[in-house]
């Protein structure tokens, strides 16, 4: 007999144990998380700095960014003890209250980056698919009220991880669970469904949603033609600023969302089931299914790194401000060479 779980959780199954090789999480999950932490920090650091230090008017997608880089931010402050914990291999040197603490944070950020990507999302919709009436409904104070409400979702749907994240002692050493204990697994398996489906699974639906609807629309022959040569040049640059913005919250979801919560959601499925009966479901693919989503957390990861590309790329903000800064930096520097030969 032996044990297993993710993050070696133990638990009884009947008289069935599984043990798993996770080996490979030591070494996987300490360096995704490192590269995460610097690539993601310097990222996140520089959009900080532009929407903060020089950005003048805040505009509702301006407050959107901000938020999603905030939560970006808050969730990489994370790593380096998750780094720590995962190359110690599962030996938690903390206290419990930091244990929770994050754990908490690290959820509470990653489902905040997925509804402040939606908010986005639903903010470009609106602009492009109904521009007259967006005039009545989006203001910098909306946003303010929707970014407010979204973080107090966030941290009221996530509170609960803070009773069900704790420490045992393991023959490996302090064990800071990933799920929860073994005797509130069950518990935690319902409260886990219900945040997958309110905080993933439906933010989901309303981008892809949006953005059918958005791309709809671009490809009318007549959109954005309506104000001359003039006009056509801002729709020109309007239908590239969106086509952008779908192509880069569609691969976050895609690439590193999904693949997570799939593989999340199947390990947690086969190790209620094979609780239950454990003639269901082999240690064979309880392993498989525990590997695949240990394999998806780096990817879950990698959207810290991935959002504030969105900001770079799609928002234009970043590169009319630093051309401004030029601009003026030249300006100066030609009237100071003109007051010399005076």
């Amino acid at each position: 007999m032996a044990t297993f779980d993710n993050d070696t959780d133990f638990f009884n199954v009947s008289a069935f144990y599984c043990k798993f090789d996770e080996d490979f999480k030591y070494i996987l999950l300490p360096v995704s998380y490192a590269l995460v932490f610097v690539v993601g920090l310097g990222l996140n650091a520089t959009a900080l700095y532009v929407i903060v230090f020089r950005t003048k008017h805040w505009k509702p997608s301006t407050i959107y960014m901000f938020n999603l880089t905030m939560c970006d931010t808050l969730y990489i402050l994370t790593l380096p003890f998750l780094i720590y914990y995962y190359a110690d291999e599962n030996d938690w040197p903390f206290t419990e209250p930091l244990c929770k603490l994050i754990r908490f944070l690290f959820y509470a950020n990653l489902y905040g980056s997925i509804l402040f990507l939606c908010c986005i999302s639903l903010h470009r919709f609106v602009g492009i698919c109904y521009p007259v009436r967006s005039l009545y409904w989006v203001s910098a104070r909306r946003a303010r009220l929707v970014s407010v409400a979204v973080w107090a979702c966030v941290l009221l749907c996530q509170a609960p991880v803070l009773y069900f994240s704790r420490i045992r002692d393991a023959a490996s050493g302090r064990v800071c669970y990933d799920t929860t204990s073994p005797e509130l697994f069950d518990d935690f398996l319902v409260y886990s469904s219900v945040v997958s489906v309110l905080m993933f699974a439906v933010p989901f639906m309303v981008v892809m949603v949006c953005y059918g609807l958005m791309v709809r629309k671009l490809l009318e022959p007549g959109w954005g033609s309506e104000g001359g040569e003039r006009g056509g040049l801002a729709a020109n640059r309007t239908k590239q600023k969106s086509v952008k913005m779908i192509i880069i919250v569609l691969a976050t979801f895609m690439l590193c969302f999904l693949p997570f919560h799939l593989t999340r959601s199947l390990y947690y499925s086969f190790r209620y089931l094979r609780q239950v009966n454990p003639a269901q479901i082999s240690c064979n693919l309880l392993e498989a299914s525990s590997v695949a989503y240990k394999v998806t957390r780096p990817f879950a990861s990698a959207n810290s790194c991935i959002d504030p590309i969105l900001y770079f790329l799609a928002g234009q903000d970043v590169r009319s401000h630093l051309t401004k800064k030029k601009k003026s930096s030249t300006l100066k520097s030609a009237d100071v060479s003109e007051t010399t030969k005076l």
